[in-house]
C-alpha cells in the first residue's frame, strides 16, 4: 500500500518517505525476511504466552473452583463470628478433649460434615446449638441462631481445617 500523493495520479516509489505498506510489498518479495520478521513477531509472544499458559494450567492451580474458595471465606468468617470464642484455631477453651483436630473428632464420633452440621446445630455437652430451630431451649445459643445453609457452610469449612490440621488462615475482613 503506497502513500497517496498531494497530486492525484502522482507516486513516487523511489521516494525516501518509508510508509507501512511499503515494507509489506518488500517482505513479500523477499521471504526470507518475511519469515524472520515473523520468527522476532512470536518470540515477542511466546514468554507472555507461556506465563498466561502456566497460571492458568490446572497443574499449578488447586483443584478448589473459585465457588468453592467463597464458600472457605464465608465459613471463615462464620467461624470468627460464631465459634471462635471457644474454638480459636480448632482448639476448645472449655473441653481440651473436644477440639475440632481430626483426631479428636474421630475419637468423638463426629467426623463428617453431617455430624459436624448436625452438633453445631443441636449442639452436644457443653457445646451450645446454633440452628434456628435448635431444642431443648437450654441445649441451644442465647446468642444469634445461623440459618441451615450458613451451618451446612460452617460445616464444610471445619471438615476442610480439620482435614489439613486446622492451618492458619487469614481472615477476609482483616
Amino acid at each position: 500500500m503506497r502513500l497517496l500523493s498531494v497530486v492525484s495520479g502522482c507516486t513516487n516509489k523511489h521516494s525516501p518517505i518509508s510508509t507501512k505498506g511499503n515494507e509489506k510489498e518488500e517482505n513479500v518479495k523477499n521471504p526470507v525476511a518475511w519469515k524472520q520478521n515473523q520468527l522476532k513477531f512470536v518470540n515477542k509472544l511466546a514468554p507472555p504466552l507461556m506465563a498466561a499458559f502456566v497460571a492458568l494450567s490446572p497443574f499449578c492451580n488447586s483443584p478448589v473452583s473459585f465457588g468453592q474458595n467463597i464458600d472457605i471465606q464465608r465459613g471463615a468468617t462464620l467461624f470468627g463470628r460464631a465459634c471462635i470464642g471457644c474454638h480459636d484455631g480448632g482448639g476448645n477453651i472449655i473441653q481440651p478433649g473436644a477440639t475440632l483436630f481430626i483426631k479428636d473428632l474421630q475419637r468423638n464420633g463426629i467426623d463428617t460434615e453431617e455430624e459436624i452440621y448436625r452438633v453445631t446445630y443441636f449442639g452436644k455437652g457443653r457445646m451450645p446449638g446454633f440452628g434456628e430451630k435448635c431444642t431443648p431451649r437450654g441445649q441451644c445459643t442465647f446468642g444469634a441462631r445461623l440459618q441451615d445453609e450458613e451451618i451446612k457452610v460452617l460445616a464444610e469449612f471445619v471438615k476442610l481445617q480439620a482435614d489439613q490440621g486446622w492451618p492458619n488462615i487469614a481472615s477476609s475482613e482483616d
